[in-house]
């Protein structure tokens, strides 16, 4: 019978160092003893089986603690990114109806409780608990439409839960994801896929070696902070953790801690590089595993090779968990500079189909890659018909990427074949953007591309008015920053007359190929 998370935790060695912060140092002990105590605060909360929590925090110890006490009780963990603001927040905890959110009030100064009270409280009816997190364990004053408020230090000072765990099978997280649709589907995975790939990961990426240590700098809240969170845990190979990237920082700890194994996007490891004058900077890392999200940087791999850094492209998302494939280190740099790689889990499989026809293609030739393997999502929840849709007849997740195989079993990611966007390192639905423009005052349509400027991948939207004269660009961009992530919002808004627009048998579509043309121009 497949391991549950708990299991998996209580397996661990007690004594072992897992992660370490600027607050402190956490056992794998500290970690069982903090979850079983987390788990029972919640079971007093009123929190059971099947409930949602709203995990809206940065890279801390406490994140795991809680997702392990959620799992314990067969509650559903809910991924919310730091940098979400109130529409999305909103949205999120709403719609997925979480039971409770958990916050750091004070991080970073940001005005959490702010964003907060900017949601409508109507719009999030089955939330019931506020738990408010600080690292000193004081109690702040805080106030949400009436909801119980709990301090963390609360929450972690009941005794150590001691009922039956959930089993292997039961839902445990939820990540939010973009697509075709202005509203994020939320991927849900059971506990069993999540502790067979972390275990696939952790051999797969070398993490096993004697002496091997990790940055974790990659925000939990992502598939790609959460899985080497997770596969660090189950190679017992210590975390260092970081609460926010941060490079020049980042790169002191790689070089005074000895870290081995790093991975990012490519933005991360150009910013690293550069900040540190050494040829080469960092002796001890292995290896640096890079999410390809900028075309910009093609020759990336070779210019961290010169300076000691062999970067391999890798390939995951939500839907599969990130760590999926990696580009073997052998390779040349030509290879490894590509998405995608071999198959991290023996259980895996990839196949590249026909999207129009359902016809598996041959080496070499482009499709959609369809995968399978342990670390597949259960469901989009609370979605069926995306759930039904999201699998073939005979079984194999529709990735929604374009890609090909290669001769030795390898394959390559491409890019997306809709029109989903990459913005500050995560997908992005255009039409969650459009659907805020849409809302601002006298605006009556909206679309948004993305292009390159100046080798960083950037929104630009256009909308229609009705009243050109009254168009106030500034105004709009400001509009999008009070309700979107800094990433989401456009890098320019266009006033246009008409949409340029093409009749087909399935209705008149909008040209998004000669938006981007012009947004290109236009931003010349």
């Amino acid at each position: 019978m497949a391991d549950s998370l708990t299991d998996f935790l209580q397996g661990l060695p007690s004594h072992s160092l897992a992660i370490d912060d600027e607050h402190g140092r956490w056992t794998n002990g500290d970690l069982q003893c903090e979850s079983r105590r987390l788990a029972s605060g919640l079971r007093a909360l009123g929190i059971g089986p099947g409930d949602r929590v709203a995990l809206w925090l940065p890279n801390i110890p406490q994140w795991l603690a809680l997702f392990f006490a959620c799992a314990r009780i067969g509650a559903i963990a809910v991924s919310v990114n730091t940098r979400f603001r109130a529409n999305e927040l909103e949205d999120i905890v709403g719609r997925s109806g979480c039971r409770a959110l958990v916050l750091w009030p004070a991080f970073k100064g940001i005005d959490f409780a702010g964003i907060l009270n900017a949601v409508d409280p109507a719009a999030l009816s089955s939330l019931t608990d506020i738990v408010m997190f600080s690292p000193a364990g004081e109690t702040s004053a805080f106030e949400f439409a009436g909801r119980r408020c709990t301090a963390y230090a609360d929450l972690a000072r009941h005794d150590e839960d001691c009922l039956a765990p959930t089993d292997a099978q039961s839902r445990c997280v939820i990540f939010t994801t973009s697509g075709t649709t202005k509203a994020p589907k939320f991927v849900c995975h059971a506990q069993q896929g999540i502790v067979q790939h972390i275990r696939d990961v952790a051999v797969g990426f070398d993490m096993t070696r004697p002496g091997s240590r990790v940055l974790q700098a990659l925000p939990l809240c992502g598939v790609f902070g959460f899985t080497q969170a997770l596969a660090a845990l189950a190679a017992g190979a210590p975390m260092r953790m970081m609460a926010v990237f941060d490079e020049a920082s980042a790169a002191v700890v790689m070089q005074s801690e000895c870290i081995t194994h790093v991975n990012g996007s490519d933005e991360m490891l150009v910013r690293l590089l550069a900040s540190r004058p050494e040829p080469k900077p960092f002796p001890h890392l292995r290896s640096f595993g890079f999410a390809r999200f900028n075309p910009a940087l093609d020759d990336l791999v070779e210019r961290a090779q010169a300076r000691g850094v062999i970067a391999c492209g890798l390939y995951g998302m939500s839907e599969c968990l990130a760590l999926y494939a990696l580009q073997p280190l052998t390779m040349s740099a030509i290879e490894r500079s590509k998405g995608g790689g071999a198959l991290i889990s023996p259980h895996a499989s990839v196949r590249v189909c026909d999207p129009e026809t359902g016809r598996v293609l041959a080496v070499g030739e482009h499709g959609e890659l369809e995968l399978r393997g342990p670390s597949l999502l259960l469901e989009y929840y609370g979605n069926p018909q995306a759930s039904r849709e999201a699998f073939t007849a005979d079984g194999w997740f529709r990735s929604g990427d374009l890609g090909y195989l290669e001769a030795d079993r390898r394959f390559c990611y491409l890019t997306r074949i809709g029109d989903v966007l990459r913005l500050g390192g995560f997908l992005t639905s255009p039409q969650e953007i459009e659907a805020v423009l849409e809302a601002a005052p006298a605006v009556s349509g909206a679309q948004v591309v993305g292009i390159n400027l100046n080798g960083e991948p950037v929104a630009v939207g256009f909308v229609i008015g009705s009243d050109r004269a009254a168009f106030d660009e500034d105004a709009l961009r400001e509009w999008c920053r009070v309700r979107l992530a800094s990433y989401k919002v456009p890098r320019r808004i266009f006033s246009i007359d008409g949409f340029p627009t093409t009749p087909s048998a399935n209705g008149t579509k909008i040209q998004r190929t000669r938006l981007r043309q012009l947004a290109i121009e236009r931003c010349a």
